[in-house]
């Protein structure tokens, strides 16, 4: 990686971004700052501003990448001007401050602000992974929807595709129970550049985020997401174990991945359509 830098410091924009309504009605200033590890080499050789990041042209992007779309937190801006910088092929690193000198903190304050720091994906390896979602409690279809969003900003995870939603009768400890409030079921499938501690850690905290509460095993539940599994690794150890060590046996998971990935094969046991067929052969 390259250690030359462009620095951009500064930038003030007026957004309506912020969790309370004022904020998205009367708006506020942000100011940003963004730091770019990129290669300054060719700029230097040829003296040509096509050989650097034109600073004035991502200015006015990055100006307009925080006027759209309000959101909840600066945390989100942060993370969509960092992938807006990152999607120049040259720059292999946005470090991207937001600042919100007027946040309604109800305090005596100087400034609060949020740092993000990414590489560009293309520069980390990369491991194929599959994650599976269900839940049974409150409006679970729109649940889903809302978490493979979640999925496809999450940093260091690209979504490749996402299968439609299955309904399925609740499994618990003793079995099927019909008597209990039905399941939707998901699977995506993707690539990433976090370990499986971090993404596990990740998956978990949307989770919680979503409402999930462990108060019983195999209870009902608003969001679950299942790591199912990352590249070809085995890892078998207390809080984690990827293959999945059930996904072969669970026809809620296999269904939805075989839809969106036809030749998928689960590590350890085979390709799934076989898995699939002999779930439904038994039932």
């Amino acid at each position: 990686m390259s250690g030359d830098r462009i620095l951009l410091s500064g930038i003030r924009v007026r957004g309506f971004h912020g969790v309370h309504p004022e904020e998205r009605e009367q708006g506020q200033d942000f100011v940003v700052d963004v730091e770019l590890v990129v290669p300054l080499d060719v700029a230097a050789a040829t003296d040509d501003v096509l050989g650097t990041v034109h600073y004035g042209e991502l200015a006015r992007a990055i100006v307009a990448e925080v006027q759209r779309d309000p959101v909840g937190l600066i945390e989100t801006v942060a993370d969509r001007v960092a992938r807006l910088v990152l999607a120049d092929p040259r720059v292999e690193r946005a470090i991207v401050t937001i600042h919100k000198p007027q946040a309604p903190i109800g305090v005596p304050f100087g400034d609060v602000a949020v740092r993000v720091d990414r590489t560009a994906a293309r520069l980390l390896p990369q491991e194929r992974v599959v994650i599976a979602l269900g839940g049974n409690l409150g409006e679970p279809a729109r649940t889903l929807e809302a978490a493979v969003a979640a999925l496809r900003r999450l940093p260091g995870l690209t979504v490749v595709a996402a299968s439609a939603p299955i309904e399925t009768v609740a499994l618990t400890s003793t079995g099927p129970d019909p008597a209990k409030p039905r399941y939707v079921n998901r699977v995506v499938v993707g690539t990433t550049t976090r370990e499986p501690d971090a993404l596990l850690t990740a998956l978990l905290g949307i989770e919680r985020v979503f409402g999930r509460q462990r108060l019983e095993h195999w209870g009902d539940r608003t969001l679950d997401l299942d790591l199912i599994a990352y590249g070809d690794l085995r890892i078998d150890r207390p809080g984690l174990t990827v293959p999945h060590p059930r996904a072969h046996e669970r026809d809620f998971v296999l269904a939805p991945w075989l839809e969106i990935e036809p030749d998928a094969v689960l590590p350890g046991y085979g390709p799934v359509r076989d898995l699939l067929f002999a779930i439904e052969g038994r039932s």
